[in-house]
């Protein structure tokens, strides 16, 4: 493909990717706050010890398989044929494990109405199998729209339903139904907007040609979930369902923060570097852009979502949340790095580096599994703060890997990424000591949230950043065309 035409498709890619994450964000936002007013943390923590559950059971029963689909060149419907029923047969039967496993896992967590809950929640993922094959044909396509309206849709959905649950004194189950209809919905939604269908000639030997490939993402998918979700485990064996609701509810937001610019990476990376891979000039320079565009955006947004966060939790979901404000603020600068290490994650994996991929989180999630131990005694926040550092400081072993495939030296790095890093947190500090007089919560995150996104477009715009220009020129020009590119 002509790089003009990689260009206008990448474009296109993040602009979609972004307007529906943050559409997303904002529907999740108005439905989170009325949920989380309505009912107590301890509400979230009943669900939030069966998320690793969930999570690790989505993580096995797709098998990698959708990472290795975007990494083919060349693709025939027979491969996503045969991913779809290896899917739906896997997810069936690690159902089964986990549906006689549930009086287990209620002993565990000292609850015994997490027995039928469990055997509840866990059949969103059975239900999500049946959508993974189209949601990789539609990213392998680059139709980011038609997949980012069937998301849309289904968190509204499933909103409205948990407001009215919550309303009606459902409690925990309110929350439970609205993530297993959030999948149906999507799913459903996928299933209209690709025009791929499964048929019953399967044969699995695409699937045996991507295993290798696919177990090494597998594994590293694997240990990534743990290592984002064990928290809520620790806490929920050893502390109480509410300090689970607590950090689950700053690991949403901090999630919800840095997701919005991970979206629209992640959609359009892996395929822009795979088809840029006969070229390692072009391919770096297109590396390089999606970095810088990645630190442009989330730096920013992540040091300013820390900037405001305990006046923030208290503004929307009132003062039984303040202890999860002051989680957030630590948690969304060590998110403000996630994003990049996508970028950094999708060049190794479009070279074929699972198998490096897995092996650095798996050191990446055994030291932080071991400060955290460490820390243990000292309560939640210490260990909070070290998963955060580590977070942060594993950017140069991701560094190293990028190395082994492409030139990509620490000066590079640091020009790409250390302008925008310093000028959000040089304007978070301005914004902050200007700010402080302010005694009213809701003006004071107003006047915050206004000065620092002034402070920085101006610092932007008196650089002369061509990405700041490039941004707006073209978002500009997709909303001057409006309507009349609906295809687009």
């Amino acid at each position: 493909m002509a790089e003009g035409a990689l260009k206008e498709r990448t474009a296109k890619g993040l602009f979609w990717g972004g307007l529906s994450n943050g559409l997303l964000q904002v529907i999740s936002l108005v439905f989170a706050v009325i949920i989380g007013r309505i009912l107590d943390p301890s509400d979230f923590g009943v669900v939030g010890v069966l998320t690793i559950f969930s999570a690790v059971a989505t993580t096995i029963q797709d098998s990698g398989f959708s990472g290795a689909l975007l990494n083919r060149r060349k693709i025939d419907p027979n491969d996503y044929n045969s991913v779809f029923w290896f899917n739906v047969l896997l997810s069936g039967f690690i159902y089964l494990i986990l549906f006689f496993s549930a009086p287990a896992i209620a002993r565990f967590f000292h609850n015994p109405e997490l027995v039928r809950l469990s055997r509840f929640t866990f059949l969103g993922f059975v239900i999500g199998s049946f959508g993974t094959a189209q949601n990789a044909y539609l990213m392998k396509q680059m139709r980011i729209k038609e997949k980012s309206i069937a998301s849309i849709v289904s968190v509204a959905v499933a909103g409205f339903v948990a407001v009215i649950l919550a309303l009606k004194g459902f409690s925990y189950w309110g929350i439970a139904i609205q993530n297993v209809l959030t999948i149906t919905v999507n799913t459903i939604g996928l299933w209209i907007a690709s025009p791929w269908r499964p048929t019953f000639r399967i044969s699995f030997k695409p699937v045996a040609e991507m295993f290798g490939f696919s177990v090494k993402i597998l594994i590293t998918n694997t240990v990534s979930i743990i290592n984002y979700h064990f928290f809520s485990v620790i806490f929920g064996h050893f502390y109480t369902e509410r300090d689970v609701g607590l950090y689950n509810q700053a690991n949403k937001w901090n999630s919800a923060g840095y997701s919005m610019i991970n979206g629209m990476v992640h959609n359009v990376s892996q395929t822009v570097f795979v088809e840029a891979s006969d070229d390692p000039a072009r391919q770096l320079r297109v590396f390089r852009k999606m970095m810088r565009f990645a630190a442009f955006v989330s730096f920013p947004l992540m040091f300013g979502l820390a900037l405001i966060a305990p006046e923030f939790i208290t503004i929307f979901l009132t003062g039984k949340w303040l202890e999860s404000g002051q989680l957030l603020r630590i948690l969304a600068i060590g998110g403000a790095v996630y994003p990049i290490t996508t970028v950094m994650v999708l060049l190794i994996i479009s070279h074929g580096g699972s198998g490096v991929q897995m092996w650095n989180n798996i050191a990446m999630g055994l030291v932080q599994l071991g400060v955290c131990a460490l820390l243990f005694r000292y309560g939640v926040t210490w260990m909070v703060v070290a998963y955060t550092v580590v977070n942060c400081l594993w950017l140069i072993i991701w560094l190293a890997c990028v190395n082994r495939y492409l030139r990509y030296p620490l000066g590079a790095f640091l020009r790409d990424l250390a302008p925008y890093a310093l000028l959000s947190a040089a304007v978070m500090v301005a914004t902050y000591f200007l700010t402080r007089p302010i005694a009213d919560i809701r003006l004071l995150c107003i006047s915050r949230i206004v000065i620092a996104v002034v402070l920085y477009a101006g610092a932007m715009r008196l650089s002369g950043s061509v990405l700041y220009k490039e941004s707006l020129d073209f978002l500009f020009s997709r909303f001057k065309k409006g309507g009349n590119h609906a295809d687009d």
